[in-house]
């Protein structure tokens, strides 16, 4: 039997109250082995992180991984850049969609599959203050008519 467990690491809860996501990719990521357990561990944080493509490969900057309590001398640097696993044709998509004014690559989370880190990053474009209120309006406005069929359900 198979565990039905949440591989999900990591969240940028923020990401998406912040951009709008226009396409997701899926990509490794090297890490070092006390790097690794720190993540299995729960122990990883992608607030302010943002992924940057310099000479044909891409980097994942400011994600914050703790370091292994008994990794001793042979323990990592907290928020080093790490390099990101793309096919080469990805990264040219990549490049072509950024150099657009105002899009940036944003990793949305992080989890592990078949035993190996993976990071879920997407292209995003920034959203305006107006556009983040119209946003919470729309999610205000569909809890709400959820709520009332809830109770309409009940009753």
């Amino acid at each position: 039997m198979a565990k039905k467990e949440s591989n999900v690491i990591a969240q940028n809860k923020r990401a998406s109250h912040d951009y709008f996501i226009e396409e997701t990719f899926e990509a490794g990521i090297v890490l070092k082995g006390t790097e690794i357990k720190s993540m299995r561990a729960g122990r990883m944080n992608l607030k302010d992180s943002f992924a940057r493509i310099s000479n044909g490969e891409a980097y994942l900057h400011n994600a914050h991984i703790s370091e292994y309590e008994q990794g001793n001398r042979y323990n990592h640097d907290p928020v080093r850049a790490r390099k990101l696993l793309l096919h080469k044709k990805e990264i040219n998509q990549l490049i072509g969609q950024t150099q657009q004014k105002g899009y940036s690559i944003v990793p949305l989370k992080v989890y592990l599959k078949n035993g190996f880190a993976k990071v879920l990053i997407g292209v995003a474009k920034g959203k305006k203050n107006y556009d983040k209120r119209e946003t919470l309006k729309r999610q205000d406005a569909k809890r709400d008519i959820d709520r009332a069929l809830r109770e309409r359900q009940k009753g």
